[in-house]
Order: C-alpha cells, then sequence, then structure tokens
C-alpha cells in the first residue's frame, strides 16, 4: 500500500481537523524548518486540511486498495489453464498461452496512471534537495526505465550480439558483468530452439528514490511474448519488474532488475 498523508502525521483516516491540526503542530514542534521531515508535515497538513484535497487522496488510496484487493483475489483463485510465467532462457514446460489480459493487472495498470505511486516517490525524497529537481529526475529514470527494460528483457536468435549490446547500453558496468552470464546461457540455447522474446511495457510507477535523487527503483509492468520453432503459437508471460536506476555522469542507467512472474 502507498504511504499516506495520515501516515505522515500519525492520524487514522478518519481523523477530525483538530486531530490533524494537533498532529500536525506536534509533528513539527521540534523540527528545524529546514529538516525534511518539516516539509512532508506540511504537505501532509496542507492536503488533509483542505476538504477537496482530502477526497481526493481518500479516492486514491481506495483506488490502489481495490487493486491490491484484485491482486489478492486473483493469486488465491489462478485462472485455468495459466501456469507461471518461465524465466528467460528456461525451457517452459507448459501449454501455449492466449494473449488474455488478467482482470487485476487491468486494476493495477489502472492505479499506476491515475499516479497512485506517485505519492511514495515525494514522501521518500522530502526532502535533501530541491523538490521540483528530484522529482524531475525521478521521472527521467522512470522514461529510461521504460525505454531500457524491453532490449534488456528481448532478444532474437538470429541477432544475439546486437542484442546483447543494445541492452548493454542501457546497464551499468557492474550489472553488465551478471548480465552477461544470463545472455551466454540464452546464446547457448536459442538458436537450436529459433527462440524470439519481444517485450511490452504495460504501465510503470515510481517507487522510491534517495534524498538527492541520483537512485531510484522503478516498478514496470510488462508482458513478454516469446515464439520458438516448438510452439503451436506465441505464448504470453505477464511481469512485475523492479528496477534499480543510478545517475552516472549525466545518464540513467539499469543497476538491478527483479522480475516476478504475475500470472
Amino acid at each position: 500500500m502507498t504511504p499516506s498523508w495520515y501516515d505522515v502525521l500519525g492520524v487514522e483516516p478518519t481523523a477530525s481537523d483538530e486531530g490533524i491540526r494537533a498532529a500536525w503542530k506536534a509533528a513539527i514542534a521540534d523540527l528545524d524548518p529546514t529538516d525534511r521531515r518539516f516539509r512532508a508535515a506540511n504537505q501532509a497538513a496542507e492536503v488533509l486540511l483542505d476538504p477537496d484535497r482530502r477526497a481526493a487522496h481518500d479516492a486514491q488510496l481506495a483506488a490502489e486498495e481495490t487493486a491490491e484487493e484484485a491482486v489478492a483475489e486473483d493469486a488465491a483463485q489462478p485462472e485455468p489453464g495459466l501456469e507461471p510465467a518461465p524465466a528467460v532462457g528456461v525451457e517452459p514446460a507448459a501449454a501455449p498461452r492466449s494473449r488474455h489480459v488478467p482482470s487485476w493487472l487491468l486494476a493495477v495498470v489502472a492505479v499506476l496512471a491515475a499516479g497512485a505511486v506517485a505519492l511514495a516517490v515525494v514522501l521518500a525524497q522530502d526532502l535533501g534537495t530541491n523538490a521540483d529537481v528530484v522529482e524531475d529526475a525521478a521521472r527521467e529514470a522512470q522514461a529510461t526505465a521504460e525505454r531500457a527494460i524491453v532490449p534488456v528483457l528481448s532478444f532474437d536468435h538470429r541477432r544475439l550480439e546486437e542484442d546483447r549490446a543494445a541492452a548493454r547500453s542501457y546497464l551499468t558496468p557492474a550489472y553488465r558483468e551478471e548480465y552477461d552470464k544470463l545472455f551466454d546461457v540464452i546464446s547457448q540455447n536459442a538458436p537450436s530452439t529459433e527462440t524470439v522474446v519481444t517485450g511490452q511495457v504495460l504501465a510503470s510507477g515510481l517507487a522510491r528514490t534517495d534524498d538527492d535523487g541520483t537512485r531510484v527503483e522503478v516498478v514496470l509492468f510488462l508482458d513478454r511474448v516469446t515464439e520458438r520453432k516448438d510452439y503451436d503459437q506465441p505464448r504470453t508471460s505477464y511481469d512485475q519488474v523492479a528496477v534499480t536506476m543510478v545517475e552516472r555522469d549525466g545518464d540513467w542507467l539499469v543497476d538491478g532488475l527483479d522480475t516476478t512472474p504475475l500470472d
């Protein structure tokens, strides 16, 4: 669940204006105005003491909770005929997949599109440097992650070295070493199976960022279509990918990936 302004002030969503105002005063009483917590507390009070902004915030939290409930329900009752998505380079023992987007994934995409994850960034960054500068950096990292994830997780058996080079251009030197180990395995298997993997980003959101905006975690939701000579038809898997982005000499690079199959 995305952190809320209620969490910042330590009050319940049912708190009255008087309770919110008291919590705000207590939160800033011993803080220097330059302290990032001082600004976060002020932002929380500004939202929660404005009826319209508080209503919008409550609606956002409700939408995210609905999405999380949909995820839990779908996980408890998996759709028949679907099985865990195979890792890249590992031969799946599964029946062909249809190109069906699970309803819970649509709910998650809708929440991200509405900006439900944005508050987590604000709370995580608040604030050792200028807020606008940090947020701009985070958004640039997010955009780069969206561009990078497709070449990093895609390959074609007919042009493996070109695909490797395209992916490595988005990676930090340290992560290139880890990526190369995985790609060496792919290179050994893909030609014989004539494997082609292509990805498409469905949605993305900012998870967290450090105080100076030079390290950002982005969550991406994507589908990956796998074609092989022994498949009757392409198979689609859905993944959540946590991408760690770091700023190096003005460029945003991938410093780590954590992929979780979603179906």
